[in-house]
């Protein structure tokens, strides 16, 4: 019978509850700013592990600073959880900025936005009850010239 989660994926979770908690409570840099953990990918061998982080900034600078604050602190990370996890191996730590959060909010304005549009098209074409319109202008393509 085939294990529901392979190892890797065991650590991975353990990992990520982990450095959450190392960064909420350990890490006291002020140029950090509130950060999550959405994911971690671990090697099949346990040697290295990819921190996908998210930051509540858009700023790119901000988010880039940060990224190279939580590097240069991989290694104190790094030995707050092996304290913690008692694992014969503890991986490398790399942190890498999650995007796919800030392109959920984006993605989900793009669709307010195309709601909101298509509504007010919607009321546009209401109050013009017959269907006809008034200005022939509006009904020419751009490349047709008018030929009055």
């Amino acid at each position: 019978m085939a294990r529901e989660y392979a190892r890797t994926d065991r650590v991975g979770q353990q990992i990520q509850k982990e450095i959450a908690v190392i960064l909420m409570r350990e890490i006291k840099d002020p140029r950090l700013s509130m950060s999550t953990v959405s994911e971690v990918e671990v090697t099949r061998d346990l040697a290295y592990a990819k921190i996908f982080v998210t930051f509540f900034t858009n700023d790119e600078n901000e988010i880039k600073e940060s990224v190279e604050i939580l590097n240069e602190a991989s290694g104190y990370i790094r030995s707050l959880l092996a304290k913690r996890l008692r694992a014969r191996i503890m991986p490398h730590l790399r942190f890498v900025y999650d995007g796919s959060m800030a392109e959920g909010v984006r993605m989900g304005h793009l669709v307010d936005e195309a709601v909101a549009s298509d509504k007010h098209h919607d009321e546009i074409e209401s109050d013009n009850v017959d269907g006809t319109v008034n200005n022939e202008a509006e009904t020419k393509l751009p490349d047709e010239k008018a030929e009055d």
